[in-house]
């Protein structure tokens, strides 16, 4: 037979315990979270005009900071990298890659003398010429989708890999543009 423990120390030695569970949960969401928004994805706030018509300022996109660990950018997907000179984040969408020779000859953007489809750009858009560049081994060539109001590899020059941040996946607010990038 069990000894008699009265009921109020029965209920708090019940509290003490939720209290503990509480507490581990709520350590363990934070920890679950920190290694999510650091390794897996996070979200990022789209400021400036530059990706209009794709993004709008003010959209929070979900990047995927995973993708790239597994494997290099591609053309076409749109990346968040971090602007060390300035200290600062920019979205952008990857033109060139490393090795490539990216030029913008009568409004069109030419990847190794070929004209690339651009179906994310405004019909009339339009895209100031520049001279052949070639994109250095371990960089990318970057523009917005705006093309006359972004700042952007025709400024800035090539953009190191390591800078990237991730791949932009998903708009998520407004709930008016919620989709895919891809």
């Amino acid at each position: 037979m069990e000894p008699y423990v009265p009921r109020s120390a029965r209920h708090r030695k019940k509290g003490g315990n939720e209290a503990w569970e509480w507490v581990q949960a709520l350590v363990i969401a934070f920890i679950l979270a920190w290694i999510i928004r650091s390794f897996v994805c996070e979200p990022f706030h789209v400021s400036g005009p530059s990706m209009r018509e794709t993004l709008h300022d003010g959209d929070l996109v979900l990047v995927n900071k995973l993708v790239y660990k597994l494997r290099e950018p591609k053309r076409g997907e749109v990346i968040v990298f971090d602007y060390q000179k300035e200290n600062r984040d920019y979205i952008k969408r990857v033109i060139g890659l490393p090795g490539d020779i990216v030029e913008v000859r009568n409004g069109r953007v030419l990847v190794n003398e070929r004209s690339i489809p651009e179906p994310y750009i405004k019909p009339g858009t339009p895209t100031s010429d520049m001279p052949p560049t070639k994109v250095p081994e371990g960089h990318l060539f970057v523009m917005g989708d705006n093309r006359g109001n972004s700042s952007d590899s025709r400024d800035i020059g090539p953009v190191p890999i390591d800078w990237v941040v991730g791949r932009a996946d998903l708009v998520f607010w407004p709930l008016t543009d919620f989709g895919l990038l891809w």
